[in-house]
């Protein structure tokens, strides 16, 4: 078996998703490296995103014997444009959830469950997902830990959703470059990890940054850090699941399904329901909230075939940063001097943390190099 050292996490998604998770893997022996096996890159859902769902390195299985992934023909020039894709919908989703931003938050999320569960099951199936997907309702164990994460990527969704539609668009994209701060504290306090000194070095700034942000919000910034603990929670659930990142969310929706689908029976019920009652523009907006979560997913898993997992982790920073700038000039958010300085504070921190792991990630790759 190989052994895994954590690196670091980074954000996602999706809006929602996913979180590439750099490691390091190294063969136990000489021989496992001659016998042709190669990395494996498979995929969980953090998302929006984010997740947003974790990339995990395997050397147990060669490339392409498990975990099916969409059938696409990419190379690493296309694999750039798909993850650059990804990352600029999931940058740019706030744009999207603004135009329902007169309907209450939860009945949007349950919205955004049905409709998504309505469009991955098929894209799943059609892209050669099924007897992974199904394999999990097989397993109690895969099963509970997929309906923890199915809980905690409800609750991403629905304070992302709340956010945007509440005016906190720029605190929101905090809570995602946050999100590998507090992912690898995570690591340190709930699975015993071990951090690099520039790693804490990090970590101690991007609390700085927190603390004086809060101060020029004059509230604690709750949404950023719910945000961020929530995803995190989310990685942490997936942590060993071996599920490609499609077929994660689809068995999360399907989950979420028949409460989503009761809560929006029980509000029209009472007479709160505002699917149909609601101009058409925003109905049939409402019931494309599947396809735009299916969309950036699915130009991820095909990226991260075929791009290096360093890349992908800079990469993703693209969605925080272009939701930070939406916030700012296009809905002209409140944003003065002193805010600034307190996300200048986080920035560095996350540049010290994106350079602590793609060292990492170099020697790492070396030594493997070396062993081959």
């Amino acid at each position: 078996m190989a052994r895994f050292s954590r690196l670091g996490v980074s954000q996602r998604m999706l809006d929602e998703g996913l979180v590439p998770i750099f490691v390091e893997a190294e063969p136990d022996n000489a021989a496992q490296a001659r016998d042709g096996s190669q990395y494996h890159a498979a995929f969980a859902a953090n998302s929006t995103q984010a997740a947003t769902n974790s990339l995990l390195l395997r050397l147990d299985k060669p490339l392409g014997q498990s975990l099916p992934s969409p059938r696409l023909p990419t190379t690493g020039a296309t694999g750039y444009l798909y993850a650059a894709a990804a990352f600029i919908l999931w940058g740019v989703l706030p744009i999207f959830w603004k135009q329902l931003d007169t309907i209450p938050a939860p009945q949007l999320v349950a919205h955004r469950v049905c409709w998504s569960t309505l469009v991955l099951l098929p894209l799943a199936t059609l892209t050669g997902h099924g007897a992974e997907l199904w394999s999990v309702f097989r397993s109690p164990q895969r099963l509970f830990r997929q309906a923890l994460a199915a809980v905690f990527v409800g609750a991403n969704w629905l304070g992302f959703v709340w956010a945007i539609t509440n005016g906190r668009m720029i605190e929101s994209s905090l809570g995602y470059f946050l999100n590998p701060l507090l992912s690898v504290l995570l690591g340190v306090v709930l699975l015993g990890e071990r951090l690099r000194p520039l790693q804490w070095a990090a970590v101690a700034i991007a609390a700085v940054g927190v603390v004086f942000l809060a101060g020029q919000y004059q509230r604690f910034p709750w949404i950023a850090l719910f945000l961020a603990g929530s995803f995190c929670l989310y990685g942490l659930a997936k942590k060993k699941t071996s599920l490609s990142a499609l077929s994660s969310l689809t068995v999360e929706t399907l989950l979420l399904f028949t409460p989503a689908a009761f809560f929006l029976v029980a509000e029209h019920t009472a007479g709160r329901g505002v699917f149909g009652q609601v101009s058409w523009p925003i109905t049939l907006l409402m019931m494309a909230s599947g396809v735009i979560t299916a969309v950036p997913l699915f130009c991820f898993s095909a990226a991260a075939r075929t791009i290096p997992l360093s890349a992908i982790g800079l990469m993703q920073y693209l969605g925080p940063s272009l939701q930070f700038l939406l916030g700012l000039f296009v809905y002209e958010e409140p944003f003065d001097s002193g805010k600034l300085i307190g996300f200048v504070i986080v920035w560095i921190a996350l540049a010290i943390y994106a350079a602590s792991a793609v060292t990492a990630a170099s020697i790492a790759r070396r030594s493997t190099d070396r062993t081959r």
